[in-house]
This record gives structure tokens, sequence and C-alpha cells, in this order.
């Protein structure tokens, strides 16, 4: 028998315009974690989908325990036990949470559903692996981190070996990476084997036995984690040193671009309210952080502030513009840009072109119209301007349909398209999530950039080195309320943890270094 539970041997993958796979060899040893590292749109999720029955290669081989195998589709690949979370998710929204898991295995006697028998099993798995889910929530209402956990249930409820996790902490809190990353090495001490797809170099230094890098579709080589640094798998992922601190000046800030004020919004999940009498300001010149734990309230703090849910109360100031009530067209042209959160849902129209979703918040303008007619050739001017200059790359340039793009590729879309509107309140959240190193390091300056131009930036992150390393203040919110307000250079991460825990509240009087707390 094979020493390797899995051989990918000289698989080529091909998309019109690009060849997404170039005679990659991947070979997965039986209880490892191998690491699949790479820039957006190197071919990693790609080679994975290979493995996954979803794309067919134009050549190679796949071996399982070494036999050759034939993986027609998903079903061909979990008979072989081999199961896959995917970075967007495959989830049916209008369903629970349950529904989703036991859906295409769904067990039944004489054609009757048995869904007892499944929630006990599902209930059972969440406890054992620590991924606590609502098995009656449906999709729609509950958060992009909830959501990946009810993929990784899906998996483990197939009982699957061999596990495919794609970008899997892209929308995890630290503490639920620490959990992900303990759950990874409880499973390959059970003998089962991960591939693990990721851009987070400290996660693959903390966890990966072995690591594959691919650049531009090809395969730069393989590692053994414990011989190597990260400054080398930067080197590997894309052929040049990556500054990983970011530089930037001290802020200057200047007058109040946004003015939040005893800001309340209802929860759909549950009864409270998600947000409770918010207050703070953002000025010109600064960036200010609004950090927690997932499921605090910055979600729909941030769809009442871009006009995506209605506040029960309270007051927002966009400049001097009350926008509370304000529909989204009409904040996007007061100045407000934002970077959402889920880009599927809320960032592209996936079944539009590159160009197309790079005017959406332009198009009436008169340098893309003429009397209602779209003026195709400046569009096409402006994308490939934008293209060129965040290094956004797709199979077909302009043309290319947004969903047939890399997860990274997308993101950097948005991120130009927002940025470019030049707008005075930027609302960024999780702006990096599935950007690799190199990527990550430009979206970084260019926050600063738009700091240091003058305008407003509110960045919401879980990510804490970003959080630390970014931002000019840090609020902290724990359930709907904000608990303290933090100078980056006077404090730590385990100080904002204890915060974001709830374990620390900040009083009102309470002095935080060099900031003034403006907690109500």
């Amino acid at each position: 028998m094979s020493g390797y539970v899995i051989e990918m041997l000289h698989i080529t993958k091909e998309f019109p315009g690009i060849k997404a796979n170039d005679d990659v060899t991947l070979q997965l040893k039986r209880g490892e974690v191998h690491a699949l590292l790479g820039e957006n749109g190197a071919g990693k999720s790609t080679l994975m989908s290979v493995l996954f029955g979803l794309y067919q290669p134009e050549s190679g081989t796949i071996k399982k325990d070494g036999e050759i195998v034939r993986i027609k589709d998903p079903n061909d690949a979990n008979a072989l036990h081999i199961g896959m979370v995917h970075q967007h998710f495959k989830l049916v929204e209008v369903y629970s949470a349950l529904d989703n898991i036991i859906l295409g295995v769904e067990p039944n006697k004489l054609g009757f559903l048995q869904k007892k028998e499944a929630r006990k099993k599902v209930v059972a798995l969440s406890e054992k692996y620590g991924l606590s889910i609502d098995p009656d929530a449906k999709i729609e209402d509950i958060s992009v981190g909830m959501q990946q956990r009810i993929e990784i249930l899906k998996m483990l409820y197939r009982d699957n070996e061999i596990l495919i996790f794609d970008e899997p902490t892209a929308v995890l809190t630290p503490q639920e990476i620490d959990e992900l990353m303990e759950i990874m090495r409880n499973f390959t001490r059970e003998g089962k084997s991960i591939l693990f797809i990721t851009h987070k170099l400290n996660e693959i230094m903390a966890v990966a036995d072995r690591c594959t890098v691919l650049r531009k579709g090809k395969c730069v080589g393989t590692v053994e984690i414990k011989n190597t640094t990260k400054q080398e798998l930067s080197r590997m992922m894309v052929g040049r040193d990556v500054e990983f601190q970011v530089h930037k000046e001290p802020s200057k800030p200047e007058n109040v671009v946004l003015r939040v004020e005893n800001l309340t919004v209802p929860s759909k999940v549950h009864k409270n309210n998600a947000v409770k009498n918010v207050s703070f300001e953002v000025r010109r010149g600064e960036i200010v952080c609004l950090a927690g734990i997932e499921g605090n309230g910055q979600t729909e703090f941030v769809y009442a502030l871009t006009g995506l849910e209605k506040p029960s109360s309270g007051r927002i100031f966009l400049k001097e513009h009350d926008i509370a009530g304000a529909p989204i067209r009409k904040r996007s042209k007061l100045g407000m840009s934002h970077i959402p959160e889920d880009r599927h849902k809320y960032g592209l129209v996936l079944d539009y072109s590159l160009e197309e979703n790079l005017v959406l918040q332009r198009y009436w303008e008169p340098a893309f119209q003429n009397h209602g007619f779209i003026r195709s050739g400046e569009v096409r001017r402006y994308a490939e301007k934008l293209i060129d200059q965040y290094d956004i790359r797709s199979g077909q340039g302009a043309v290319t349909i947004a969903r047939s793009m890399s997860g990274g590729n997308q993101q950097k879309a948005i991120v130009a398209r927002e940025i470019d509107k030049e707008p005075d309140l930027l609302v960024a959240v999780q702006p990096t999530r599935g950007l690799d190193v190199g990527a990550i390091e430009y979206i970084h300056k260019q926050l600063v950039h738009e700091r240091d131009a003058g305008r407003a930036v509110l960045l919401v992150s879980l990510e804490l080195d970003e959080v630390m390393n970014v931002s000019d203040r840090i609020l902290v919110m724990y359930e709907g309320e904000i608990v303290g307000e933090f100078d980056p250079k006077a404090t730590t991460v385990e100080e904002l943890g204890l915060y974001m825990a709830g374990a620390k509240r900040m009083q009102p009087s309470e002095p935080t270094s060099e900031v003034t707390t403006n907690v109500r």
C-alpha cells in the first residue's frame, strides 16, 4: 500500500483564458495536516475542487490509498470519504441549520424522514468538537462564522476521513481559530487527514506538518514546516519579501465625519437588542477600529450604519446630515463607502461582469452614461484602470463574470470600487478576509493612505494583528455595547481580549491613555 492516502499527480485544469492548475502534484499522508498556500488566484481552490469532483481535470491522475480513482462529482468524493468545507458556503438560506447538515443524506425509515435521530447525531458532534449551533436557526438569520460551523458539521456528519478546509478561519474570531486548530489536531489524532487552504502563515506554522506552495497555477515546492519560516513561505508564495508590519505616521484627526448618537438596533435572532445605545465619533484623518468577538452586535451596527437595516432609535450623522433613515444610494452620494463582510450577499452581483460590478455605484454619473445609455467604452477603460491598479486577476479581464473569480480577487474588486470613490467615510468590514499576505499588505497601505488623505476610516475586524497594527483608536464592543476605548500603542492584545470576552468593562470616567473614553 502507498504511504499516501491521497495523491494528485500532474493535475492540469484550464478555464477560458487561464491555466488554473499547471502540472501540479500534491501528496497527502495519513494523519497529517497538509497546508496549501498561494496568492489569490494561484489555483488552490481549483485544485481542491478537482479532488472533490466539482471540476474534471484536463489531465492528471488521482489516487486513494495507492489505487487510481475517478471522482466525477461530490457524491463520488463522499463515497471515498472525502469532505470539503468551501470558502463560499454551499448552504440553502431558507433552510434550518439541521436541514442543511443532513441535506442529501437524510435518514429515513420506509420513506419517512427520521429527523430526531439526525438531530441527536448533530448535537453530539457539535458538543464533541465545540461547534455549538442552534439546529433550528435559519441560515439567512445567522452570522457568517456560525454558517461556517454548519459547513464543518455537514462534513463531520458524513463520517469523512479526508477533510478539505478552504480558508476555514477567514471569518472566525481569534478564540474560534484556536479552537479550530485544536479540532484539527484532534482529527489527525483520530487518523483523519486534512488539506488546509489558507493565507495565514501563523496558522500554517501552528498546525501544519507540511506545506505545498502554488504560484500562478504551478507548484513551487513542498516543505516541512519544522524546517521553514514565515518569511521563507511568503517569499515562495509571492516571489518577494513581504512587510508584515504596517508603517504609518501618527494620526492627525480633524473635524468629525461620522457621529453616532445613542443608536439601538433590534436583533433578528433573539428578543434583546443587538446594539444598545451606542455613541461614538470618527474624525477625518483617523482609523477607528470596532473590535469584538463575532456575534456581539458589530454586524447589526454596520447594517444600520450602511442602510441595510433600520435602527429602532438613535441618530447617525454623516458630516452634518442625519442619515439614520436614508436609503443606501443617498448615503453613498453623501460620501460613504462600504466594504461589506459578506462579499457575495452585499458586495457583488455574481452573474454580472467584473466591469459592471466596478461601476455598480457610479453608473448613473455623466462619466458612465449619456441620456440613460451606458457608455460602455468608458466603463471598460475605468474597469481596466482599477484592474491594473489593484492587481485584480481574472481569466478574461474586465468581461470576466464575477462568480468565476477567486474569492480573494472578488474582494480586491470590491476594495478597488469602494476606495476609488474617494469617500469621506470608508466603512471597511473584514477588508482582508480571504486575501494573501501580499494583498493584505497592499490593502493595509490603502487604508493608511485613505486616512492620510484626510478621510475617516471605520474598520471592523476580528483579526487582532490587524486591529493593533492599522487602527489609531480601538472601540471594543461586547453584547451590543461599547465597553472600552483604547490607544493601540498603549494597550496589549491580552488586555483587549479581556474586554472582548466581557471580563472587564471601562467606566465612563476611566482614562484610556491618550484617548478620551466615550461610553454612554
